[in-house]
């Protein structure tokens, strides 16, 4: 980062920022409740698609959808609930800015992100398949006790 205080150079820096740079400028501030669930010690965590996400200023504050698209050249990020429509009634996604967007739920099936948070991912195992052996072994194993006290 630029040590400058100058809001001339920050401008610039951030104009001419390379995009591995521009990942840093997309950080967006955890709901406290989220933050003690998941163990997360950090204000702000970077938004990445799926996040879910409030908007605090403007005039759709309030509002709250998931984050279908982060564009790291503008800054910006589309979310599913905010839809504007064009003079031929067509719907397309209205960008929104970083800064105004508050965290409310984060997707953690990306091991790396977790991994960076220090959150620990619960691995899904469903119980429908251990369910099946278990019936399946435990009559094989009556039948033949059955069998022999006839």
């Amino acid at each position: 980062m630029i040590e400058s205080s100058q809001p001339k150079k920050q401008r610039h820096f951030r104009f001419n920022a390379d995009m591995h740079q521009r990942q840093h400028f997309l950080h967006a501030h955890i709901d406290d409740a989220l933050k003690k669930k998941l163990g997360i010690k950090r204000n702000s965590v970077q938004i990445s698609k799926g996040d879910t996400v409030k908007i605090m200023n403007g005039s759709k504050r309030g509002t709250t959808g998931k984050v279908t698209r982060v564009n790291l050249r503008s800054g910006r990020v589309l979310i599913d609930s905010l839809m504007k429509k064009n003079a031929r009634g067509k719907e397309f996604g209205v960008s929104i800015s970083v800064s105004s967007l508050y965290i409310t739920d984060l997707k953690l099936d990306d091991k790396q992100r977790a991994a960076k948070l220090k959150v620990a991912v619960a691995q899904k195992q469903p119980a429908e398949q251990k369910q099946p052996k278990e019936t399946a072994a435990q009559p094989t194993t009556q039948a033949p006790a059955a069998a022999q006290n006839k």
